[in-house]
């Protein structure tokens, strides 16, 4: 298994028929990281059905693909580019559930 110091989500959707090339000069361009940094980046289509990853194992990059038949994957609105995830946020992110929720506390002001 590839271990990996953080997970980042790119905020804004990407074409789809992008490979590594193409994923690599946008981190470096828009983003400015570099997917050989020991982080995984994560891309979306427009429609969060499909994700592309780039995953640097200490010689290569590789790149992966993860499309949902039912549902859509939960994605962040954030006012940066990229946003960091848990692994734990990840594993609910990729099996299709709503991971934002997860974390979040009760109301203090709900009742019965």
């Amino acid at each position: 298994m590839i271990e990996f110091e953080r997970i980042w989500l790119a905020v804004e959707p990407v074409d789809m028929r992008l490979g590594i090339d193409g994923l690599s000069a946008r981190l470096q361009n828009s983003l400015g990281r570099a997917p050989c940094d020991g982080s995984v980046y994560a891309f979306s289509n427009r429609t969060r059905t499909r994700l592309k990853l780039l995953v640097w194992d200490g010689t290569g990059v590789w790149l992966c693909q993860r499309r949902l038949h039912r549902g859509r994957f939960t994605w962040p609105r954030a006012d940066t580019e990229a946003f960091a995830l848990s692994p734990a946020q990840w594993q609910w992110l990729v099996a299709g559930v709503e991971w934002q929720r997860l974390e979040t506390r009760a109301s203090a002001h709900w009742r019965v």
